[in-house]
């Protein structure tokens, strides 16, 4: 992937988005090494520093890169989160570098500059800073370059005669599917999308990829980093060679905080969730589910227990036996069942578990015998490797269920699926993430494991909680 950033702390920072994903990225400057690296990494990051040059010789520096680098599956026009600079002129320069390449492709442009993470959200077309129109912050004082419109349509209108047209939030927020109808009867050259949250950037590329795939529409995206990010897994874009393994997740937590994080797992990841009802733990149950959400493709396979549900606070709770003492116990079985059952069919690139009860008997049940610590990915969520038994080396992350804001799973799953793609893409074995295990296949379940975990894990005590 080709990403042209204007400035090099932006270029620096957006690389970054893609090492999450596993991809290799560096930031070069010069033509002669954009043509030294340009097939040389996953993600090449080419800073023009051009945001405070003149129109003209910012499309020309632009253009210059894109004709250098030669073919690649996507390119990213990283601008400023504040749109300073020559966004049009340089968006322009791409298309019009990748139209002469190929007369007949169809080019369009998806820009989508908000930055949820760093409080730039676009909004009916506006571009806000902290819920503040541009026009109103500090960027319309600029020295050197002033912002003189909000609305993102203008900015790119006052540097490019291309036609643009607007994608308003209410038509995110229904969905891919509606996104993409939008995208196909829109007829502009440049589509600007509103996005508030991570989970609006996702719904807009999960869009494009399909329309790129169905209808052979070549996107070029126009944003501030994480969108760029977003297109390129839709895209299902990696290094060559690395076949993605799932992640299995067990989460034994059952607080609030914990099911807003997983919920932003489903959306920014497409995380596969199965219910464990606390009240009949069922690992047969739970096997299948998970199966036919490996079999769908499923990113991140997971097990979470389902609240027990709450009395109405107008009507007195219904009477019945007191909570059987037994519950957790047997809830902590079942996890550890089928934490053990599941690496042995999906072989995951990685596992993650929230609770310490929870971690403490997956790594149990998986014959461990410990955990080698390599890095915090937030406080008090740790991630490193297995230790000892058949699954040794097995990724692994482990955080407490109370632990972390709404995106600490995300990062926490994010972090071990970029671990997982890095050795996949240096490793020439598709075990490389279980050395001691049988080779995991690329796509699907297998059914008949050559070698796998103790068969009963030690069971959990009677005093622990999930």
């Amino acid at each position: 992937m080709l990403v042209i950033g204007d400035d090099l702390t932006g270029s620096n920072a957006t690389g970054a988005l893609y090492t999450r994903l596993g991809l290799r990225a560096i930031t070069v400057g010069a033509l002669a090494q954009v043509r030294r690296y340009a097939h040389q990494v996953d993600v090449l990051v080419v800073n023009t520093a051009s945001r405070h040059w003149a129109p003209s010789r910012a499309y020309a520096a632009v253009k210059a890169v894109v004709e250098t680098a030669g073919e690649v599956p996507l390119v990213v026009k990283r601008v400023d989160t504040t749109l300073r600079g020559n966004p049009g002129r340089e968006i322009d320069a791409v298309v019009d570098a990748l139209t002469v390449r190929a007369p007949s492709a169809r080019v369009r442009v998806l820009a989508v500059p908000a930055f949820p993470d760093a409080g730039r959200t676009t909004v009916g077309g506006l571009h806000l800073v902290d819920s503040v129109p541009l026009t109103r912050t500090a960027v319309a004082r600029d020295p050197f370059d002033p912002v003189r419109h909000s609305r993102v349509a203008d900015v790119l209108g006052t540097q490019t005669r291309r036609s643009t047209a607007e994608l308003t939030l209410d038509v995110v927020e229904r969905g891919p599917d509606a996104v993409a109808a939008a995208l196909s009867e829109s007829r502009a050259a440049i589509v600007v999308c509103d996005a508030t949250e991570n989970a609006h950037l996702r719904t807009v590329a999960v869009a494009a990829a399909r329309l790129a795939a169905q209808d052979g529409v070549r996107w070029v995206a126009m944003d501030s980093g994480p969108f760029g990010a977003a297109l390129a897994a839709e895209l299902g874009l990696r290094p060559e060679g690395a076949a993605p393994a799932p992640i299995l997740a067990i989460v034994g937590s059952v607080t609030d905080r914990t099911r807003d994080q997983l919920a932003r797992t489903e959306t920014a990841l497409g995380a596969r969730w199965v219910d464990l009802d606390p009240t009949h733990p069922d690992p047969d149950r739970l096997m299948g589910a998970l199966r036919t959400a490996a079999q769908e493709g499923a990113a991140v396979l997971g097990v979470r227990v389902a609240p027990e549900p709450r009395p109405s606070p107008a009507t007195e709770a219904p009477a019945g036996p007191d909570p059987d003492p037994d519950t957790a116990a047997r809830i902590l079985r079942c996890l550890a069942d089928v934490a053990r059952r599941a690496v042995a069919e999906f072989r995951p690139g990685g596992l993650y578990a929230s609770g310490g009860d929870v971690a403490a008997a997956v790594t149990s049940a998986l014959g461990a015998d410990g955990f080698a610590i390599e890095t915090e990915v937030l406080p008090l969520a740790i991630a490193g490797h297995l230790v000892g038994g058949p699954y040794d080396g097995l990724l692994f992350a482990t955080k407490g269920g109370l632990i972390g804001g709404p995106d600490a799973a995300r990062d926490c799953l994010e972090h071990l699926r970029a671990a997982c793609t890095r050795i996949a893409h240096s490793a020439p074995h598709p075990s490389a993430g279980h050395p001691k295990a049988s080779p995991r296949p690329t796509r699907g379940p297998t059914l008949s494991p050559t070698e796998g975990p103790p068969q009963t894990p030690p069971p959990p005590s009677r005093e622990a909680t999930p």
